[in-house]
């Protein structure tokens, strides 16, 4: 396992790319040596390469304070804790921020990692650990990167960045997109492979619009129901259903890629066969799939899975209308992996409060 323990210098650290790039640039870096510290960090080669390589030189200043800055880029998010799930291709990591705050990533099956975005979670999903908490901070954009490199360095393969961790992205938008731009154009990730998860929000539209990266989208939808989804979603969920698609639509035109809806299934909330049939009413013709995921065991919830035949039977009910769907379960389910949980417990055994 590499080791990512944080030198004793709790100040030897960046808080934004913004100041990585202006550490680089008072040192004498032009952009192609940025772009070599870059993929240093990233995983795409070594640090030793990124130092000593022929073909570009690092200016001297630069080479010399190498150490120093692979140091400081180690601060930004450190390894605290391992939690391996049943299926070998998923583990949730906790992760310590330079301030002391822990966060939560997954290594996922496939080549992926999901990352957190926020540290806790405003809209307050009354089905989700995380939005029990409610927001703590937002993360920096380069935060939200360290995510991705420790994935690399865990997993070299890494190819795929899932925005679908703590926290709603639209909500942190300039960040966001920020670290977006950034895995994209300095991380060798394909734009299709950088997903961004969002309950649905005019802003992040805009932003993506805007943007010079081209990310695929997934909204957590759960229900066609206007009011049922202000329920479920109580700070999150402004615009209204056929909006959501409309918007989304548009977008999945756009990049080619087909927007991703997730359902969390509840049994008795929003798995009966005639809110199926109203999704697919909105979803026909449309370049999108919708991925089912049984909700997760939360202490003292109410909300339970419906059985698997049930949820079995949603997906042959939207395929028979021609929408694509799956199902699937959230990572690392057996040890407790569902967002937030794991960053709850540890915090409640520190505590010393019974489980």
């Amino acid at each position: 396992m590499p080791d990512q323990t944080p030198t004793p210098d709790s100040l030897q650290t960046f808080h934004s790319l913004a100041e990585l790039h202006e550490r680089l640039s008072a040192l004498g870096a032009g952009p192609a040596h940025e772009r070599r510290v870059y993929r240093a960090w990233m995983g795409k080669i070594k640090w030793e390469e990124a130092a000593e390589s022929r073909r570009l030189r690092l200016p001297k200043a630069v080479a010399e304070a190498l150490p120093g800055i692979r140091g400081a880029l180690r601060n930004v998010a450190a390894i605290r804790s391992r939690h391996p799930g049943a299926d070998p291709e998923s583990e949730r990591l906790l992760l310590t921020l330079a301030d002391g705050q822990t966060i939560e990533s997954v290594l996922l099956p496939r080549q992926g990692v999901c990352v957190s975005t926020q540290m806790g979670c405003a809209v307050g999903c009354v089905f989700c650990m995380t939005g029990r908490c409610g927001l703590i901070r937002q993360l920096s954009d380069i935060e939200i990167v360290a995510e991705a490199a420790i994935a690399r360095e865990l997993r070299p393969e890494t190819k795929k960045v899932v925005f679908m961790g703590m926290g709603e992205p639209s909500h942190n938008l300039k960040n966001v997109m920020r670290a977006v731009e950034f895995l994209a154009q300095m991380g060798d990730f394909g734009q299709k492979n950088l997903v961004i998860s969002s309950v649905g929000d005019e802003r992040l539209f805009d932003a993506l619009f805007a943007s010079p990266v081209r990310p695929a989208l997934a909204v957590s939808l759960h229900t066609t129901d206007d009011e049922k989804r202000r329920e479920l979603l109580p700070r999150g969920a402004r615009m209204a259903v056929p909006r959501i698609i409309e918007r989304a639509e548009s977008w999945a035109r756009t990049t080619g890629y087909p927007v991703q809806y997730e359902w969390t299934l509840m049994h008795g909330v929003n798995d009966s066969f005639e809110e199926i049939d109203r999704l697919a009413d909105l979803l026909q013709g449309k370049y999108a799939m919708v991925n089912f995921i049984p909700v997760n065991a939360v202490e003292d919830s109410p909300w339970v899975r419906p059985d698997r035949a049930q949820a079995v039977e949603l997906v042959r009910r939207l395929r028979g209308r021609g929408v694509i769907a799956t199902l699937r379960d959230s990572a690392a389910q057996d040890v407790d992996g569902g967002c937030g949980q794991l960053r709850a417990r540890v915090l409640k055994s520190e505590r010393g409060e019974s489980k």
